[in-house]
């Protein structure tokens, strides 16, 4: 059984947290919440530092460079809607598997990048 399936998301080492995200970049686009539905859409203004390999140029300062930015991991799972569907983290607290795309399950990216979800 892999660690994803049978850990919460608090209990994976920092290895582990890191290796579920697949790299989308859709975290770092700018989110607005509709304030009367509570729906979030995704804007396609993305953050400065995300490159074009859709890596945080500056991930480890991230929150200190960049007001608003927030450490998935320090967020308490209710926001996790701020999150694509696709999220590893979204899914794994929604009890949902990682699809079969997810580079841990397919082995790489390539199969998220030719299905379009990067």
């Amino acid at each position: 059984m892999a660690f994803w399936e049978n850990k919460q998301l608090r209990e994976m080492s920092d290895t582990e947290w890191e290796s579920l995200c697949d790299g989308c970049g859709l975290c770092c686009l700018h989110k607005l919440e509709d304030v009367e539905t509570s729906e979030v859409e995704f804007t396609c203004v993305k953050c400065r530092y995300l490159s074009q390999e859709r890596r945080c140029d500056v991930y480890e300062n991230r929150v200190e460079f960049v007001e608003g930015c927030l450490d998935i991991r320090d967020l308490d799972p209710t926001y996790y809607r701020w999150l694509p569907e696709s999220c590893a983290y979204r899914r794994i607290h929604e009890q949902r598997p990682l699809p079969k795309w997810h580079p841990l399950i397919a082995g790489s990216s390539h199969l998220m990048e030719e299905g379009g979800y990067a």
